[in-house]
């Protein structure tokens, strides 16, 4: 990857929404950023797999603090799910390990085993994922030779929708090619919805083709394809500012000046909304953010409180 050409100007705070080209780790952009920002402080709320493209959210000074909410953000996907073949990796970086084929499957068979995996189900994670097994990543294990099982966790598929059917010849294997639309719940692993797909139909299967299209309120709408960003090195990068971040991924709360110096101060204030689970996030009479609140109590306390970038 080629280094900056020429120091970079200073970013401002705020979320730089990239989209993430094939190839590339999320580490791997995350320090591509952290040159074209002029920073150390960049981070991301979310990882994507190499194979995968689309909406990666990135934190660049004190918006840092925003993303470990946004970790916990739905996401929408397109993807394509190879049925009749299956793989180490449940995607297409791994050696197939069975090839049962899947001649013969139709439009409403694929509907029908979609059916079951839509609405809150339990998934097994694909065993290469970043889940810590004893202190150390599943996928680390699984490379080195081991056997990982990992228990099977709630997750939820709000939507699970079948596009275009492909039959395809895989090296003469009968496969059958499927595109489809998720959006899920965070922690949802869409290869193993792909590779349940294929237990469901009696064969195997494994993803193809991975896009993110939404994480949270931010979608690729707002992407910055990552050669855009190369192509401004020495600029400041195109973040989008504190408040319009938070205003985009949180419910926002209008405080009043006696309020804000309050949170300032550590204090806590009376609820606006009691009983609420999702973070609030509370904004100073001059529309800059303040805090990030919790206000399933009667009296809301800080998350996380922004002083002034000045400070």
């Amino acid at each position: 990857m080629p280094a900056s050409a020429e120091p970079a100007a200073p970013t401002p705070d705020g979320l730089l929404v990239v989209d993430k080209p094939g190839g590339w780790t999320s580490h791997d952009v995350v320090a591509r950023a952290r040159r074209l920002c002029a920073t150390r402080k960049v981070g991301h709320a979310g990882t994507l797999d190499p194979m995968a493209t689309g909406v990666l959210v990135l934190g660049v000074g004190r918006a840092t603090r925003l993303l470990t909410f946004l970790v916990g953000a739905g996401k929408d996907y397109t993807a394509t799910i190879r049925i009749g073949q299956g793989t180490v990796t449940d995607d297409a970086e791994g050696e197939v390990t069975a090839a049962p084929g899947a001649g013969g499957l139709d439009r409403a068979a694929v509907e029908a085993a979609v059916a079951t995996l839509t609405g809150e189900i339990e998934q097994v994670p694909s065993a290469v994922s970043a889940i810590k097994v004893k202190g150390e990543r599943a996928y680390h294990r699984v490379r080195a030779g081991e056997d990982v099982e990992l228990p099977a966790r709630p997750v939820t598929v709000s939507r699970f929708a079948v596009g275009a059917l492909r039959p395809v010849d895989a090296g003469g294997t009968p496969v059958l090619d499927v595109d489809v639309e998720v959006s899920v719940s965070s922690g949802t692993y869409v290869r193993a919805l792909a590779r349940d797909l294929g237990a469901a139909l009696g064969s195997a299967a494994h993803l193809t083709a991975l896009r993110r299209t939404r994480v949270g309120g931010f979608t690729l709408e707002l992407a910055h394809p990552l050669a855009e960003l190369e192509a401004r090195q020495g600029e400041p990068m195109p973040t989008l500012p504190l408040a319009d971040a938070a205003r985009a991924a949180f419910p926002a709360r209008a405080l009043a000046a006696d309020e804000a110096r309050a949170l300032g101060y550590g204090q806590r204030i009376p609820s606006a909304s009691p009983g609420r689970t999702a973070p609030v996030a509370a904004f100073a009479p001059d529309g800059s953010l303040v805090a990030v609140l919790d206000e399933q109590n009667e009296r809301a306390r800080s998350l996380v409180v922004f002083a002034p970038a000045s400070s």
